[in-house]
């Protein structure tokens, strides 16, 4: 088995076993490039080597490539949008109900975050494909399956008695757990894709029992985690590394912060621990999750006053602790809103590629686009203020610590123009995010900013189905850029 940071040093072309092959069912029949076809021949697996195939997802490619005037982009596109269902799901029925496990690519072990973000980008289609609407319940019910197992693990393995290669962490791992990483945002990314499911096709059907206990779960470990009493409460994480991301000081508690209604996370979303233990990007995704609970919660088929009564109170405290201590005056820069906080006046700025960051708010509903404040900070975020902020021969974003110094997350670049309200922006994006993609045809991890080809993750699908997402929304919203054959 192996972990992420094993594939830090993974630099080439991908193969990864995929057979490229050319068939109609990609749309490469359409008339609409003047391109030699085996210059861009798909790097989809066979279809029959295929995890799982949507009519609806097959049908959005075809029609999205018609809108792309560049035959690289429709390519890339083609290849990254399907590829969690292409080659990351696992769905079965178990007791009568759907159970579908995701893995994130190249580590086979189930993220709640990333299985979430890989899935997400599906749920407008789930209405026209009765097939893929049960792989998202799936998810659903496998995501409350882990949450009930243990509630401050960030990963897990299909088989709950399979052991960990961490199995040794000073922390309280057990069967079933592939990493125990206590991240807020693992518990807001499963209450996300319900709730965008449920708004989408309005089934409850999947909201039994166990996923409401799951829910109540999410809550109890919120509340632990604001730790009122000053104390750590019943987590903590210790590693045995040379890598100093993955330890947690002081006993593995973290350095102190003072009680104010905010969440501590230990751990960023790229699974590194933080500075200071008040993520203000989690902070953020929490206060919008807790919303969508107590939308849930007021249902009349689900309707629990006392849960929505915890919920809303719970997000009071936090967005309270919010005002309070997470936006703050720069000298510098003016209002801004911070990455990391303690409750004693210190914070921490930068910004990471992964998501929640402060570039992806609007991303997850956290502020509008077009906020003040959110412009303020993204102005900071993507430029030379930010530590982790790149600029290179190969292009300009933002990494974080989890792959070192001078690397650059397509990830980053892909939100940043998901997230832009600026035509011009968006093309400069989506042309760095075709010239970086080191013709394979797909996304990764990580590259340096000065060499494409090297770069981390051959197979990451999180990365491959944000892009194919970022290029669904920009035919959409701005249809024009995607006309440019000179991106």
């Amino acid at each position: 088995m192996q972990s992420r940071r094993k594939f830090i040093k993974n630099a080439g072309i991908f193969s990864a076993g995929l057979l490229a092959i050319q068939s109609e069912a990609f749309g490469f029949n359409s008339n609409i490039f003047e391109f030699p076809l085996k210059d861009f021949v798909s790097q989809r697996p066979l279809l029959a080597e295929r995890k799982f195939t949507s009519k609806a997802i097959e049908a959005a490619i075809v029609k999205v490539k018609k809108q792309i005037a560049n035959p690289e982009l429709a390519w890339i596109f083609e290849n990254c949008f399907p590829n969690t269902l292409d080659t990351t799901v696992d769905f079965e029925v178990i007791d009568g109900k759907p159970d579908t496990y995701v893995i994130t690519g190249d580590i086979d072990a189930m993220w709640l975050r990333d299985s979430t973000a890989q899935i997400w980008p599906y749920i407008p289609f789930v209405k026209q494909d009765p097939k893929l609407a049960e792989l998202v319940k799936g998810v659903i019910n496998r995501q409350a399956k882990c949450i009930l197992l243990d509630p401050y693990a960030n990963a897990f393995y299909k088989d709950f008695n399979k052991e960990s290669e961490w199995k040794n962490d000073l922390t309280d791992m057990k069967p079933g757990i592939h990493e125990r990483k206590w991240e807020i945002d693992s518990l807001c990314y499963p209450v996300r894709l319900a709730h965008g499911y449920w708004k989408e096709t309005g089934d409850i059907s999947m909201f039994d029992s166990h996923w409401k206990e799951a829910m109540k779960l999410v809550l109890k470990t919120f509340k632990e985690q604001q730790r009122m009493d000053g104390k750590g409460g019943p987590y903590s994480f210790q590693r045995q590394t040379a890598w100093a991301t993955d330890g947690v000081p002081l006993s593995g508690y973290g350095y102190p912060v003072k009680p104010c209604g905010l969440i501590v996370s230990t751990f960023r979303p790229s699974d590194d621990s933080t500075l200071f233990g008040y993520l203000i990007p989690s902070n953020m995704f929490a206060i919008e999750i807790l919303g969508y609970l107590i939308e849930l919660f007021s249902l009349p088929a689900l309707k629990d006053d006392d849960l929505v009564h915890q919920a809303k109170e719970l997000r009071e405290q936090v967005q309270k602790g919010l005002n309070e201590h997470g936006i703050i005056n720069h000298p510098k820069f003016g209002k801004i809103i911070a990455f990391e906080v303690n409750g004693y006046g210190s914070f921490h700025m930068m910004d990471d590629a992964n998501v929640p960051s402060l570039l992806s708010l609007p991303y997850l509903g956290a502020i509008a686009p077009d906020d003040p404040l959110y412009l303020n900070t993204r102005k900071v975020v993507l430029s030379e203020n930010n530590p982790f902020f790149y600029k290179g021969k190969a292009g300009e974003g933002i990494g974080g610590p989890h792959t070192g110094v001078d690397t650059i997350w397509p990830m980053s670049i892909v939100l940043r123009a998901i997230t832009s309200i600026d035509e011009n922006e968006i093309k400069q994006c989506i042309s760095t995010l075709i010239k970086t993609n080191a013709t394979t045809g797909f996304m990764h991890e990580s590259f340096h900013k000065d060499d494409v080809t090297k770069f981390t993750r051959k197979w990451f699908a999180w990365a491959n189905t944000l892009f194919g997402e970022m290029i669904v929304h920009t035919s959409q919203r701005y249809p024009k850029v995607l006309k440019d054959k000179n991106l």
